[in-house]
């Protein structure tokens, strides 16, 4: 897992590293930065749906882990869990808009 950590950590500084580039290459009117905004569009769906996937799995497998200590918890967790679920799913609608938008400037 800190391997993991690591590497996304090391991809998302060298996005931001080359974000003065992009931003040098619209100014002076290159053609090049329709590459760097797709890469960004790419990048907003793919970590933002990962990021979502991987929190709505922990939160799932929490909450079941925790209604098979205690069943008669079920009534009580559900709620707040299918909450949870719906804001982070929130988060992965907004990647897609921000991608959908970056899309459009290409």
């Amino acid at each position: 897992m800190k391997l993991f950590v690591t590497v996304c950590a090391g991809a998302m500084l060298a996005v931001l590293a080359s974000a003065p580039v992009a931003m040098a290459a619209e100014e002076a009117g290159a053609g090049g930065s329709a590459g760097m905004i797709a890469l960004g569009a790419g990048l907003a769906i793919g970590l933002g749906g990962l990021g979502c996937g991987m929190g709505q799995g922990r939160a799932v497998a929490s909450a079941m882990e925790s209604i098979g200590r205690n069943p008669s918890s079920v009534d009580r967790l559900m709620t707040p869990m299918i909450i949870g679920l719906a804001l982070i799913e929130s988060i992965a609608i907004y990647a897609l808009v921000i991608a959908f938008s970056l899309q459009g400037k290409i």
